[in-house]
């Protein structure tokens, strides 16, 4: 509770509640729970009065520990809280409905608002009068109400009516999972039959990036982009990267459409010095130029639109591994005096990927 809870609390600038439970123990375990809870960014905590195991309270068979134990485990929680400088909300629930009587439930309640509670909450009211009658209680202590949909115990109120009645605050627990677990199966017997969920019952890509903090994250990064990243970003080139005009063997490749992805790698050119007095013999002028590697999926769709310098050589197979055991150096030799375009490589992979090797 306390990992998922850090990572929904770091998610949401709006206060989230923590379900307890009864603590996980006795009041000592109450106290740990209290401050764990506090350490994970949660705004409130709710504490019950369940025996262990507990479940859920509109369910058959509950069982509570006695008046005197549950309300030790309020003044543990707010103990917990003094102890910690923390303001952390605490919410004080009782089972006794269920388990005892009306009557227990509401003196549980005055107790724990004795003791320090911030919020009551009884689970499983059967009635709106016994919700009534819960809310009339400790009037300066806010009261809080769970709508169970879908067919508990207590009558499903909207909030408008709950306030009426003088409730705080409410809970709707099956209301996010629920219609998500409708979403999936529909989702799934559709896959199932052939089809694909229709538009309008997802978001659309955009709007799951937007939705995700993509595009917060992206202008975030704008601010420490590099130099280079910048140029690459913005497309401006310069001498040392300039893309150079697709030759006719290139042709085949301009119908791709302009929204695809393509993966540029961008990498500084290398050049090598030999021979006597530092000019570079025969084969080094080669280095200069730029090998263009392509890679297009048998789905048609392009995987990869790479330039490597042609100095680069020995590690272009970090980047295509199909390029492995091709040698790369006999075939720009051979196009050391051919102009930029030139197609030095076209195969398809063992995966059925379409390969491509340009010289510019």
């Amino acid at each position: 509770m306390v990992d998922q809870g850090q990572l929904i609390t770091q998610a949401v600038s709006i206060p989230v509640i923590g379900d307890g439970d009864n603590g996980y123990g006795n009041a000592m375990n109450v106290k740990r729970t209290v401050k764990g809870y506090i350490k994970a960014g949660f705004a409130g905590i709710i504490l019950e009065d369940q025996v262990s195991p507990k479940g859920c309270g509109h369910t058959r068979g509950r069982k509570v520990v006695s008046r005197e134990e549950a309300v030790m485990r309020i003044k543990a929680a707010v103990d917990a809280r003094k102890e910690s400088g923390s303001d952390i909300v605490i919410v004080a629930r009782t089972d006794s409905r269920q388990a005892l009587s009306l009557e227990e439930s509401l003196r549980r309640s005055r107790a724990f608002a004795d003791a320090g509670a911030d919020v009551l909450f009884i689970d499983a009211l059967a009635s709106k009068e016994e919700m009534k009658a819960f809310c009339e209680i400790s009037p300066l202590v806010p009261k809080m109400a769970n709508m169970l949909e879908g067919g508990g115990k207590t009558p499903i109120l909207n909030p408008l009516e709950l306030e009426e009645l003088g409730f705080k605050l409410v809970a709707y627990p099956l209301s996010l999972i629920g219609v998500s677990i409708r979403a999936m199966q529909d989702a799934l017997t559709a896959i199932k039959g052939g089809r694909i969920p229709s538009p309008g019952s997802m978001p659309s890509f955009e709007e799951i990036k937007e939705t995700l903090g993509f595009n917060t994250y992206y202008e975030e990064e704008k601010h420490y982009a590099t130099s280079m990243r910048r140029l690459s970003s913005e497309n401006v080139t310069s001498n040392s990267y300039d893309t150079q005009p697709m030759a006719q063997d290139d042709t085949a490749w301009r119908g791709q459409s302009s929204q695809d992805p393509i993966v540029e790698v961008i990498t500084p050119e290398v050049y090598t010095n030999s021979g006597a007095g530092g000019s570079r013999d025969a084969f080094s002028g080669i280095w200069s130029r730029t090998l263009r590697v392509k890679i297009t999926g048998r789905d048609g769709f392009e995987k990869l639109d790479v330039r490597i310098p042609a100095g680069f050589l020995d590690g272009i197979t970090n980047v295509v591994p199909a390029l492995g055991g091709v040698n790369l150096k006999e075939l720009l030799n051979d196009a050391a005096e051919e102009v930029g375009g030139k197609l030095l490589l076209d195969f398809n992979d063992t995966v059925g990927d379409r390969i491509q090797v340009f010289l510019e």
